[in-house]
């Protein structure tokens, strides 16, 4: 945001306000901004520039105060040109890199450990979203004989995703069987989308291994649960009841209105994933911008980061007022975490075997 209004001395004024409204809540007036050493003009040019701050948009003044708070316009003036990064300290960083270390296995368990982490290093609710990949199709089936009643079935997908079953059989086989029914699958299968592996095609597999036709029943199930772990996003929240310590969630229709938007995730996973820039930004929804009235008291903050080259974000939800340079800097330093982790170690298991 370029303003060319704002004036060095606007910008003083202008963080200053907002910093102590993150603080306290509070609107703030001139008299507690002429008590800051960093302010050197007099309390009358102070209300002068609040006033004309009021004007351009930056300052509301609410009926029972003469104080002002910060618009969604300071806001976002703040995240974009005033905001001074907070350092982490090496305990945070420590603890940071121990819990993914030592906690992080399965998919469904990162995204629960990481938005854990987003809350508890910022005190707002932690977010963590995995995004779906839309109709996924299976490229090429592979397998590879365990035991006589074992096999391990290794699917490819578009985009190079390669996922395992392991898939038990109350009876036996061999080798020559195994190749024959993985023949089948990449002849009656590659290229189909889960809604496509219809009965008609199920028989016909059946119907072509003959006496080990029971083989088909336990594999389509699993090739099914994988094409849907693949297909569906997920979110996972923590801390939601954070929220309630600040005055902004004290009415608890809104707080309900919140909460509702929040569990129908199509709603909330269509705000993350419209944003299509660099996986290295951060991206900051400040109320109304989310384009949810539910969020018009609440700010979103979130960062893309990569595992493997699979995508998902993690991010916090607060109050407008909350403390964006803290909260950019712990998603920061969490998503290099995970980029340390993953970029030098292999994927989780069940994630991409």
């Amino acid at each position: 945001m370029d303003d060319s209004r704002l004036t060095p001395r606007k910008m003083q004024i202008l963080k200053a306000i907002v910093d102590a409204h993150i603080a306290g809540g509070e609107p703030v007036g001139s008299k507690y901004l002429s008590q800051d050493d960093n302010i050197t003009c007099s309390p009358a040019t102070i209300r002068n520039e609040m006033a004309e701050l009021e004007e351009m948009g930056y300052l509301l003044q609410p009926h029972t105060s003469a104080g002002r708070v910060p618009s969604e316009l300071a806001y976002r003036y703040y995240v974009d040109a005033l905001v001074h990064q907070y350092s982490n300290t090496r305990a945070e960083i420590d603890e940071i890199n121990e819990a993914l270390r030592y906690k992080l296995g399965e998919m469904d368990e990162i995204l629960s450990e990481v938005s854990r982490l987003a809350a508890s290093f910022t005190d707002y609710t932690g977010i963590a979203f995995k995004p779906g990949v839309g109709k996924v199709r299976i490229v090429q089936f592979k397998s590879v004989l365990l035991s006589a009643r074992d096999f391990l079935l290794i699917m490819t997908f578009e985009g190079d995703i390669i996922k395992t079953k392991n898939i038990h059989l109350p009876f036996t086989i061999g080798e020559d069987i195994l190749r024959r029914f993985t023949e089948a699958l990449n002849i009656y299968l590659v290229n189909l989308p889960s809604d496509s592996i219809t009965m008609p095609t199920i028989m016909k597999l059946e119907a072509i291994m003959g006496s080990v036709g029971a083989i088909v029943h336990p594999t389509i199930k699993a090739i099914y649960e994988t094409m849907n772990e693949l297909d569906t996003a997920d979110v996972k929240l923590d801390g939601i009841t954070k929220l309630l310590q600040y005055p902004e969630y004290s009415d608890i229709s809104d707080f309900r209105n919140l909460m509702g938007m929040l569990e129908e995730k199509d709603k909330f996973l269509d705000v993350i994933s419209r944003e299509t820039s660099d996986a290295n930004d951060i991206h900051v929804y400040i109320g109304t911008e989310s384009e949810s009235d539910a969020m018009r008291n609440t700010a979103l903050i979130f960062k893309k980061v990569n595992i493997g080259g699979k995508e998902l974000a993690v991010g916090v939800i607060g109050p407008k007022r909350m403390n964006y340079s803290k909260v950019i800097e712990m998603l920061n330093g969490l998503a290099s975490g995970i980029d340390r982790l993953f970029g030098e170690a292999a994927l989780p298991p069940g994630y991409d075997d």
